[in-house]
């Protein structure tokens, strides 16, 4: 994994914890919400993550006008059959980038919710099971943009988690400008992965270990955002479990078969944010890590 995170910042450049954390998403079988302005790499990124992990890509643009049908598939009736015989739509991929996901309107965004919870679709009352591994890329604008819809709460809990990548710094910013197209970077970056070793690094990743100590501060967590008034019952269970994924993502990356606080906190930020109605959901997270105690 330290190569497929060397690659992708050499195309993404500045944003090394922004890497990170991605490759921990995929590591720990969730998906990825990139939430921020036009043109800062979020399609780069997902572009990059294809190359590097050696998936099947399948990109959607949403749009006002997609239909669910154009993400699922659809059944067409065949004459010569004289039965109905199922399309599959471009969902039916390894790596899934679902570019500018909240221009859709929500009846098209949710015909992904099966699919990011179950790993499956559901057409004309028959499961059609997803290719493994299955990983989801969403970009979203900001909601204050024109033509945009909010992601319900329900849908942005299916996500394990939401980065945003932000401006590149100075040195940076004059390594893109100097450079060459990132884009077309991440298109002919070599493979350095296959699906197959994905799986099998998932694998490893639900049999890092969490002691009880470690275990009792997620619970103290959990706990302390429940007793908060103001943020809506605090995290849930899926949270909880959320959290202790990408913690062991996150163990697997600094090449530990054991989950350490640090861990815990690496990617807190990144799975809880997203799962609060707190004005500054981020500082509130961040703050949260202060006032539990560390075992």
């Amino acid at each position: 994994m330290a190569l497929a995170q060397a690659a992708l910042e050499t195309i993404l450049v500045g944003k090394t914890e922004s890497v990170r954390l991605a490759l921990c998403c995929a590591l720990a079988g969730g998906h990825l919400l990139l939430e921020d302005v036009p043109g800062v790499g979020k399609t780069t990124l997902a572009y990059g993550l294809q190359a590097v992990l050696g998936l099947a890509f399948k990109r959607v643009q949403f749009t006002a006008d997609l239909l669910p049908a154009d993400v699922i598939g659809v059944s067409i009736f065949d004459p010569e059959a004289r039965a109905f015989s199922f399309h599959k739509g471009p969902i039916f991929t390894q790596l899934l980038l679902a570019d500018e996901i909240n221009r859709a309107t929500p009846k098209t965004q949710s015909a992904l919710l099966e699919a990011l919870a179950e790993g499956q679709v559901t057409v004309d009352g028959v499961p059609h099971r997803l290719p493994q591994p299955f990983f989801v890329v969403a970009t979203q604008n900001p909601h204050h943009q024109v033509g945009t819809f909010r992601l319900p709460e329900s849908q942005m809990d299916r996500f394990l988690m939401r980065l945003t990548l932000g401006y590149p710094d100075r040195a940076a910013e004059r390594q893109i400008l100097t450079g060459g197209d990132r884009q077309a970077m991440a298109r002919q970056q070599a493979s350095l992965l296959t699906a197959a070793d994905l799986v099998a690094l998932r694998t490893q990743v639900r049999a890092v270990r969490c002691a009880e100590a470690l275990l009792d501060y997620l619970q103290d967590l959990l706990a302390a955002s429940r007793a908060r008034p103001d943020w809506g019952g605090g995290f849930s269970p899926r949270a909880g479990l959320a959290l202790r994924d990408a913690a062991r993502a996150h163990a697997v990356l600094e090449e530990r078969d054991y989950v350490l606080p640090e861990d815990v906190q690496a990617v807190a930020v990144a799975v809880l944010a997203h799962r609060l109605p707190a004005g500054d959901p981020e500082r509130e997270v961040r703050a949260l890590l202060e006032t539990v105690a560390v075992p």
